[in-house]
C-alpha cells in the first residue's frame, strides 16, 4: 500500500496508491469525507455517518473506482474486492470495523448497487441485493428482491432464530443494480507474482509433468466467495499466464491422439494428478475450487475436479456435457459422435460419465462407480456449444 500523505495548508486530500491484482490503483480522496464514526451501533448513528459523509466531496472518489472498473473490464466480485482495499486504506478494518464496513457500504452503494445494511444486536451486517442462487450465506427478502450478506464471515456464526435482523432505512438514490457473483475474467496479473508448480501423472504406461505457473492472489480472491451455481462455477477462467502454461502443453501431447482418447486423457489427469480429500477435511468446510485454485492446491474433491475437467474439455474439444449430481457426488458425462459405454439420456441426446474423482475402480469412459448406479441423479448444468474448436 502506498503511503497517505496528510493535508497541509490548501491541500485537503489524501493520495493513495495500492497494488490491486497487478495494477496500480491511485485514488485521491477528499478530506471532507474522512468521517469518524461515533457509535454506539446504531441506525442513528449510522444516520449520522451517512449524512457527513454524503454531504462530502466524495463523488472523484466513485469516479476513479468506476473507472478503474471499467478500464480494466473486472466483473462485480472483482470491483468489491478493489471496494474492500479502497475502504481499507481510508478506514482500516482492525482499527475500527464498523467504520470499515460502513465506508465499504457507502462506496458500493454509490457506485450504483442496492446495498444495505442490518443490525443484530452489536454486530453490522452489509447486504448487497444479488439475483444469483448462493448456498452458503444469509439473506432476506424485500418485496421479491433477495439481499446476499457480504461480511458474515466476518463474524463466523450468527443465530439468527434467536437475533432477529434490525435493517436501516437509509435510501440512496441511484442505488439500484443487483450485484452478481460471476466471475468470467482474472486479472492480468504481474508474471513476477506467479510461482512454478510441478504436477505429474502417468497415462498409458507413460510419465507426464508439467510446470505450471500459479498465482497465490487467485486464493485470495475468492476466500470468501460464496458456493454459487453451477453454472457460475464452472465457468470461471484460468488466468492468462496459468492457461499459457497448462492449455498450450495438454494440446501439444494430445496431438495424433482421437478425440475420445484425449477426453480419457484428460479425465485420467484430473482423476490422477492431485490428492483427494474431502472440503471438510481440507478447508473445514464445503468450498468449490476455481480450476485454478484446484492446480494450486495439492488436495480437492470431486466438485473442484468435475468444475477443473469441465474447463478442459471445453477448451480444448469444445463438446457438450452434463453435470450429474447424486446425493454425495457429482461426476461430468460427455457427447460423442459414437457410443463410448452406457450413455445417459438427456433432452434426446446420449452421454458418456466421464468420471474426473478417484474411485476404487479404475473408471473408464462410460462407467459410473458401482455405488451410484441405482441412485437418482439431477442434472444441474448443460453445456451445450455454439461451434467446435478445431
Amino acid at each position: 500500500m502506498g503511503c497517505i500523505f496528510p493535508s497541509y495548508g490548501k491541500i485537503d486530500t489524501r493520495i493513495n496508491s495500492f497494488e490491486f491484482y497487478g495494477q496500480t490503483f491511485h485514488v485521491t480522496v477528499d478530506q471532507s469525507i474522512i468521517v469518524d464514526f461515533k457509535g454506539p451501533l446504531s441506525e442513528e448513528s449510522v444516520l449520522e455517518f451517512y449524512t457527513r459523509i454524503n454531504a462530502g466531496n466524495y463523488q472523484p472518489l466513485i469516479d476513479s473506482l468506476i473507472s478503474f472498473r471499467n478500464d480494466h473490464k473486472i466483473n462485480d466480485w472483482l470491483y468489491y474486492q478493489l471496494i474492500r482495499k479502497t475502504a481499507e486504506a481510508i478506514s482500516p478494518k482492525a482499527n475500527d470495523y464498523n467504520r470499515y464496513t460502513l465506508y465499504k457500504w457507502f462506496l458500493l452503494a454509490k457506485s450504483g448497487y442496492d446495498a444495505t445494511l442490518g443490525l443484530v444486536k452489536d454486530q453490522l451486517l452489509f447486504y448487497v441485493k444479488s439475483n444469483d442462487q448462493l448456498e452458503d450465506i444469509p439473506f432476506y427478502t424485500i418485496d421479491n428482491n433477495q439481499y446476499m450478506c457480504l461480511n458474515y464471515h466476518d463474524y463466523g456464526k450468527i443465530d439468527f432464530e434467536k437475533n432477529k435482523i434490525s435493517p436501516t432505512n437509509i435510501v440512496i438514490a441511484g442505488a439500484e443494480k443487483a450485484f452478481s457473483y460471476k466471475v468470467t475474467q482474472l486479472p492480468d496479473f504481474k508474471l513476477e507474482s506467479y510461482k512454478e508448480k510441478e504436477i505429474g501423472f502417468n497415462y498409458k504406461q507413460k510419465a507426464y509433468h508439467f510446470k505450471i505457473m500459479l498465482n497465490p492472489e487467485v486464493a485470495n480472491i475468492f476466500a470468501n466467495y460464496p458456493i454459487v451455481d453451477f453454472g457460475t462455477y464452472f465457468n470461471i477462467p484460468l488466468s492468462k499466464e496459468t492457461y499459457r502454461s497448462l492449455i498450450p502443453p495438454l494440446k501439444e501431447n494430445l496431438k495424433g491422439m482421437s478425440e475420445k482418447k484425449g477426453v480419457d486423457y484428460l479425465m485420467k489427469f484430473t482423476r490422477n494428478a492431485f490428492i483427494y480429500e474431502d472440503d471438510n477435511d481440507n478447508f473445514g468446510k464445503e468450498k468449490r475450487l476455481s480450476p485454478e485454485q484446484t492446480l494450486f492446491y495439492d488436495q480437492s474433491d470431486c466438485d473442484d475436479r468435475v468444475a477443473l475437467f469441465f474447463y478442459l474439455v471445453k477448451e480444448i474439444y469444445n463438446l457438450p456435457m452434463i453435470a450429474l449430481l447424486y446425493p454425495t457426488h457429482i461426476t461430468m458425462a460427455v457427447q460423442f459422435d459414437k457410443p463410448v459405454g452406457k450413455p445417459i439420456i438427456y433432452d434426446g441426446k446420449k452421454y458418456y460419465v466421464c468420471e474426473p474423482t478417484p474411485q476404487l475402480e479404475n473408471l473408464k469412459i462410460g462407467q459410473l462407480a458401482p455405488k451410484f448406479q441405482n441412485l437418482a441423479y439431477q442434472v444441474v448444468y448443460q453445456y451445450a456449444p455454439d461451434k467446435k474448436i478445431h
